[in-house]
């Protein structure tokens, strides 16, 4: 079934990168776009008013696409083409290319059918075959028949060609023919035996040719079969395997809600006092015309940034540019949402509330809060009108609405549903926006803004708490600078290499400024809730009391999402909901900490611009612009000081729109500023910027490769020996004193049912395999909260867990986002892309988010003591930054498969440039010209040089 796949017009379609064309009779015109394009031509108004002209029904089948009025089909290329372009197409790379992939099918059809009397039986396809079988090895065996009474047919050799002329390489095949016989005469057979032999996890191929000669024509042919095997647990196999077909979700055009019937909304939601109301920010009706209509990206780009974003980005235009990225932002998440869409659901009645079941809600897919709508409406009902449930209650796996009074409801009756992007948080960053507050030394800060003197001198006039920083001199630096700022200052950025003891040092930094300053106020932010209750737990540690100290979070959350120990440090109404403190206490705080998007609260009841002095914010280059200023725009005077700490080296935002992203939105605030000549960490240092240089976190040879390639190699390993040499030695290391592993795998890209996600489950038995090993060890103890696995892709993520149920169920297994700010002693990385197409090699599709060079340098600095990647070598090395980093793992001896499975030389320096994939589709199609060649050779042998001109024959004939 597999060779037949790939022998199918569907399958060289894609690969070929193809669109299917269908051809309409009553039009006369080619038709692009597949099923969907063929649908949208039938139902238009110009197909139904030709069909009636010509007195036709409008109802119509399609035919394959084919030559019309002025116009020629190709049909290698599956498109058509001006009669005047027509000689420059066929000349085109495209077409050539084309040419010679159906040259090599051709070739490789011929070469696989039994031909001259000769017949060939048994399969050789191994299937899933157990590692420790696969270890000692299996065989198939192979006949050899005739069919033809008097032939004479000779067998001359039987070869194993897929690996010829690769680098080391040696096949895990061998072919044995029994016995003595050669002649392939009626009535008696010729036996081979194929031996597959690999103890390593993965896919194995190669091709088998049998060379034959037929002594009374002498002519010479060859019969080719392809032989491949898969290492691994069969259950296993069995259990992850795609439970249904992929099959790509199609976008349905959704019927506008006319009519929506507005549910009960939660109390949560009248928690907070505010004073004044949000600002609508409905998107421009033209932006969104541009957004939703069907043109490629790129000139939606074009003509967005054309008409609607400024010229240039400085104080006046500000406002203006970000307010239009947050509209691009939102109308993307609004049609992401639209892939949670549930048609045929049932509620369950627990007054007062209906409960909905919403698949990947534990996940986050999609993610809903109290407070949130979502719309539900009844089979049957009129297209238009919906009922919108707020949502009350949050569990593992389903919602709590309320309704109406008016919604009706029974146990059978089914429902459709649609989920609402919750609009407030972006409605607080367009009010951040709209704020008059465009200071040029917090917006575009230059030389002018930085005073003329020196620096203060590290440690001066202060006595630092934690003694730790003491001997630390780039944290002692920037804690004396930022407490020494005068007010009014620039912003001062604290650059944090991954395990450097940024947020110590901002900790450090903000019990510096309380103690020196009594009349300082500080408001601490950070993306994400996480974050934030680190800085508010670090905080409460160095004993601030819940009369200094005030966490916020936003009502929607819930009691049990929040360390007990900062509960004493928040406000709960009677109600149960967090809130706001009246306003007299708001103001004695000393410090208030809270997500960037949440810290809208503090204008939003009132409290006067000017009132913090100082306005941190941490892990800044994960979090927009747009969210880092809701704190500054709303809340910062002409004397407030604010301080970045972050890393622009690694993640940034996570932006979906991929406009929104082109036109600047994933550049974060604190990598803008980086990006500014006064901020060169070696100009600025001590006035501006201190990069912080010590690592307290990874084993130097972890950390080399990361350091030389992001940090010019000023980050200096000061980890504790005895928790980063935890695994030296060890029978996980190929080389016992470098504790970096790569192992190679040759897996299978898989996506299952309507899921676009990628996993690959050669790479997840690998994977579990290295966690059994290490939780049954005795003498490296690994317990399941030592061990972190990453992986690029949600469903991966997904097959893992359930790898490990029942095996190792306290092991994190994430995403690079997930991972980002943590650590852990063993850092296992599956990098899941296996693609093995053996022509189109698209870099930017076969690498996905691994190629993203920010990814790459969280996921491999999570690691104290031991660093295991996962994932195929020949798919990763088209990337120049993982062939340097493969390259550095080899040389190194980190190498875990056998050499042949490094298919380049890795003492070669690494084009930086790229083109690799370039180089991959060059050189298989020097494969297929060569597979043809010898197939010519075969075929032509002994026949009289003059007849040249036949040459080509075998391969139209098959054609």
């Amino acid at each position: 079934m597999y060779q037949a796949h790939l022998k199918g017009k569907k399958h060289l379609r894609v690969i070929n990168g193809r669109t299917v064309v269908s051809h309409c009779t009553i039009c006369n015109m080619n038709i692009t776009g597949g099923q969907e394009g063929w649908t949208i031509h039938v139902r238009s108004k110009r197909h139904r008013t030709t069909a009636a002209s010509k007195g036709v029904s409008a109802v119509v089948d399609p035919v394959e696409g084919g030559d019309i009025a002025g116009q020629r089909f190709c049909d290698l290329c599956r498109t058509t083409v001006p009669d005047a372009a027509w000689g420059r197409h066929i000349l085109s790379l495209r077409h050539t290319r084309a040419e010679l992939y159906a040259k090599y099918r051709t070739a490789l059809d011929e070469a696989e059918k039994d031909k001259n009397g000769v017949v060939i039986e048994g399969t050789l396809d191994f299937s899933v075959v157990e590692p420790t079988v696969a270890a000692v090895g299996t065989r198939c065996p192979l006949v050899v028949k005739c069919s033809l009474p008097f032939s004479k047919v000779v067998l001359l050799e039987a070869n194993l060609t897929a690996l010829q002329g690769k680098r080391n390489t040696k096949s895990v095949f061998s072919v044995t023919i029994i016995g003595d016989n050669r002649q392939v005469v009626s009535g008696r057979t010729i036996q081979l035996e194929i031996l597959f032999q690999q103890s390593q996890i993965g896919r194995y191929q190669d091709r088998l040719e049998l060379a034959f000669e037929d002594t009374q024509l002498t002519k010479r042919f060859i019969i080719s079969r392809p032989l491949q095997a898969i290492v691994g647990n069969k259950a296993d196999h069995e259990a992850l395997s795609p439970k249904a077909p992929y099959i790509p979700r199609k976008r349905t055009q959704r019927h506008p809600e006319t009519t929506v019937v507005e549910g009960v909304t939660p109390p949560s939601l009248n928690a907070i006092p505010y004073v004044g109301k949000l600002p609508r920010a409905v998107i421009p009706f033209q932006l969104a015309s541009i957004l939703s209509g069907n043109g490629a990206s790129a000139q939606k780009v074009s003509h967005i940034r054309r008409v609607f974003m400024p010229a240039t980005l400085d104080s006046d235009s500000y406002a203006r540019h970000f307010k239009h990225l947050l509209w691009i932002e939102e109308s993307k998440m609004e049609t992401d949402l639209e892939r949670y869409d549930i048609h045929d659901s049932t509620l369950t009645k627990h007054a007062p509330y209906y409960y909905l079941d919403v698949p990947g809600l534990a996940e986050k897919r999609p993610s809903v809060l109290v407070g949130d709508k979502i719309l539900v409406q009844r089979h049957g009902a009129d297209t238009g009108h919906w009922f919108s449930g707020g949502v009350h209650v949050v569990r593992q796996v389903e919602v709590g609405l309320r309704f109406a009074g008016s919604f009706q409801w029974t146990t059978a009756e089914r429902y459709h549903i649609r989920f609402k992007l919750n609009r407030i948080p972006m409605q607080r960053q367009h009010q951040a926006m709209d704020t008059v507050f465009t200071q040029e030394r917090v917006l575009f800060p230059t030389q002018q803004h930085v005073p003329s003197d020196s620096y203060p001198k590290a440690g001066a006039g202060i006595r630092v708490f934690n003694g730790l920083i003491a001997t630390n001199r780039p944290q002692l630096q920037a804690v004396t600078s930022i407490v020494n700022q005068a007010a009014g200052a620039v912003p001062f950025v604290v650059f944090g290499p991954p395990g450097t003891g940024k947020t110590i040092t901002i900790i450090e930094a903000i019990r510096q400024i309380l103690h020196t300053n009594p009349r300082a106020r500080i408001l601490a932010c950070a993306p994400s809730n996480s974050a934030a209750d680190l800085i508010a737990s670090r905080l409460q540690d160095g004993n601030m009391t819940n009369d200094q100290l005030f966490r916020f979070y936003a009502p929607s959350r819930f009691k049990n999402q929040v360390p007990d120990s900062l509960l004493a440090f928040t406000y709960i109404r009677p109600d149960g909901h967090f809130s706001v403190p009246p306003m007299a206490r708001m103001k004695a705080f000393r410090v208030v900490v809270t997500t960037c998007v949440s810290a809208s609260v503090l204008s939003g009841i009132g409290m006067a611009r000017g009132h913090y002095s100082h306005i941190f914010i941490d892990e800044a280059g994960q979090s927009t612009e747009p969210e880092a200023f809701v704190s500054i725009k709303t809340m910062a005077d002409n004397s407030t000081n604010i301080i970045l700490s972050g890393d622009p080296k690694q993640l940034g935002p996570i932006i979906r729109s991929g406009i929104a992203q082109e036109l600047g939105l994933e550049v974060s605030y604190l990598e803008r500023l980086m990006a500014r000549n006064i901020y060169d960490v070696q100009a600025g240092y001590g006035k501006t910027v201190v990069k912080l240089v010590k690592n307290f976190r990874s084993h130097s040879t972890i950390l080399q490769f990361p350091n030389e390639r992001f940090y010019n190699g000023d980050l200096e390993p000061c980890a504790e020996r005895a928790v980063i040499n935890a695994y030296i030695g060890s029978s996980y290391l190929p080389s016992k004193k470098f504790p970096v592993v790569f192992h190679p795998v040759t897996g299978k890209d898989l996506r299952e049912a309507s899921s676009p996600s990628f996993f690959n489950i050669d790479e997840v038995l690998q994977v579990k395999d290295y966690v059994q090993k290490l939780r049954a060890d005795r003498r490296f103890i690994t317990t399941d909260n030592d061990i972190g696995i990453i992986a690029p892709y949600h469903a991966q993520c997904l097959k893992i867990r359930a790898s490990l149920r029942g095996v190792a169920d306290g092991v994190k297994v994430g995403s690079v986002e997930e991972f980002q700010g943590q650590e852990r002693k063993v850092i296992i990385i599956s990098t899941v892309r296996s693609s093995k197409e053996f022509v189109e090699y698209d870099l930017r599709h076969t690498l996905g988010f691994v190629a993203n060079p920010r990814r790459f340098n969280v996921a491999v600095t999570r690691a104290q003591a031991l660093l295991i990647i996962v994932g195929d070598p020949n798919v990763l090395a088209l990337d120049p930054l993982w062939r340097s980093f493969l390259n550095y793992v080899y040389l190194n001896n980190g190498w875990a498969g056998p050499p042949g499975s490094i298919t380049w030389d890795p003492n070669v320096p690494v084009e930086e440039a790229g083109g690799y994939d370039r180089a991959v589709r060059e050189a298989a199609q020097i494969d297929m010209n060569d597979f043809a060649r010898r197939m010519e050779e075969m075929t032509l042998s002994g026949v009289d040089e003059e007849m040249d001109a036949g040459v080509d024959k075998p391969w139209r004939e098959t054609e």
